[in-house]
């Protein structure tokens, strides 16, 4: 299942560092999750401090 980031991001970069494969990367107001890289293994979700990442 795809993951995808919500405006409840903070912006503090936890996601991206976890990331195995690179496929988190710093947008305008929050970070943001390439689709076409991510392998869906819920890193991200599980290193983000406010639960402002889940499954679409």
């Amino acid at each position: 299942m795809a993951y995808k980031i919500t405006d409840n991001c903070l912006a503090c970069g936890a996601c991206a560092a976890g990331c195995p494969v690179e496929a988190i990367s710093e947008g305008d107001s929050k970070y943001e999750i390439d689709q076409t890289i991510c392998i869906e293994c819920g890193a991200c979700e599980a290193n983000c401090p406010v639960g402002a990442i889940e499954e679409e």
